[in-house]
């Protein structure tokens, strides 16, 4: 690989700072980029700069505001108005880091971008495939050596384009190895990780919705798993699948929300053996690797057959043995040939998910992410359990 001129989205901690660092010695022209998605951002250009300033690369501000506003805000409130829980971190690195911050990487000649996500990129050479007299390159999105920080969960929406303007320094590091460097470096190494939603302070989802949502806060009845009604919710958009905290009713062993219906304003409690299902519908899907794809696909490609794989249903879920089956359409039409890798994407809309054993608190609106060991085959947003 050249080594050629990489922006590197920086917050000031310690992941992008170090991410940052390692590309600088590694001879790439490193530009920072700090990204002002909402106000309470403003800080992170403050940290950023310094780091910026020590590792002498020069740092710039990209206000993002109205986009992250647009594809970011606006989408996690219309998830909560609908019963659904989304997960704007993915959304987040699909409209705003992956895209946006390419963008404007490519308006600096800029040949990648880089973060601090706990993943790897892998490029492979395809036998035979060549496009203007070059041998094509092929990329696989592959899970963090750090097992307890891999983010490959997150980044399931990328495509082959974004893939091959991308670079994961972290990928091959250890979370402790990491912080290692940042202090050998005299980097920040010990400020507080991120929060978990960056644009909720103190993380309190229901002052957040109770303010972009006033009149979601509408009451209506819980019900138990029969349908009985046991008592009065606030507003479904304050409850979430597996929730126990703040459902507002006492009872002898502890109760967790089931599910949240918006058609009918209800929320459906139960005992945590009633959280657990084996099936679930999928849709909005992207797969990287169409490749891979065909390999698992076997002979019958544009039939629909199942293929075998790995799920992951949340970050931190244990990936579980999946069949994941097309609904209603073949993986690809069949008039045309399967390409052997992306951006190109399979025709299909939606996917049934049938795990092997079954899985607590399945969650309308996160993501479920299929593996094939190591390597991230595509994902898809959770529609809703069977």
């Amino acid at each position: 690989m050249n080594l050629k001129r990489v922006v590197v989205a920086m917050s000031g901690g310690v992941d992008s700072s170090v991410a940052a660092a390692l590309l600088k010695d590694k001879g790439f022209e490193v530009i920072g980029i700090t990204m002002q998605v909402w106000e309470c951002s403003r800080n992170w250009s403050g940290y950023a700069k310094r780091v910026a300033n020590r590792l002498g690369i020069p740092h710039y501000v990209l206000d993002v505001r109205d986009i992250f506003k647009q594809k970011v805000i606006a989408n996690f409130c219309e998830e909560y108005r609908e019963g659904r829980t989304p997960n704007p971190c993915i959304r987040c690195n699909e409209y705003i880091k992956f895209e946006t911050l390419l963008k404007k990487a490519k308006e600096l000649d800029a040949d990648y971008i880089a973060t601090g996500h706990y993943a790897r990129i892998e490029r492979a050479k395809s036998k035979g495939q060549k496009a203007k007299g070059k041998e094509e390159v092929r990329c696989l999105l592959k899970r963090g050596i750090d097992a307890k920080k891999d983010q490959s969960y997150v980044l399931y929406t990328m495509i082959q384009e974004q893939l091959k303007h991308t670079l994961l320094p972290l990928g091959n590091l250890t979370k402790d190895r990491v912080r290692e460097i940042a202090r050998e470096k005299d980097l920040p190494a010990t400020r507080p990780e991120s929060q978990e939603i960056c644009f909720i302070p103190d993380n309190n989802y229901g002052e957040f919705l109770r303010k972009y949502l006033p009149e979601a806060a509408e009451p209506g009845p819980i019900l138990n798993k029969e349908g009985r009604v046991i008592g009065e919710h606030q507003g479904i958009i304050f409850y979430t699948v597996g929730q126990r905290k703040r459902i507002g009713l006492s009872n002898k062993e502890p109760l967790y929300v089931i599910a949240v219906n918006k058609e009918s304003n209800t929320v459906v409690v139960g005992k945590k053996e009633e959280g657990y299902a084996d099936e679930l519908i999928a849709n909005n899907l992207n797969f990287i690797d169409m490749k891979k794809l065909t390999s698992l696909l076997g002979a019958e490609a544009r039939l629909k057959t199942p293929i075998k794989a790995e799920a992951k249903i949340r970050y931190l879920h244990q990936p579980s043995a999946v069949t994941v089956t097309p609904l209603s359409e073949a993986w690809v039409h069949p008039a045309k040939s399967l390409p052997r890798w992306g951006p190109a994407k399979p025709l299909l809309s939606r996917v049934r998910v049938k795990f092997k054993q079954p899985q607590w608190a399945i969650t309308p609106g996160q993501a479920v992410v299929f593996y094939d060991k190591e390597e991230v085959i595509g994902g898809g947003t959770i529609e809703r359990c069977l």
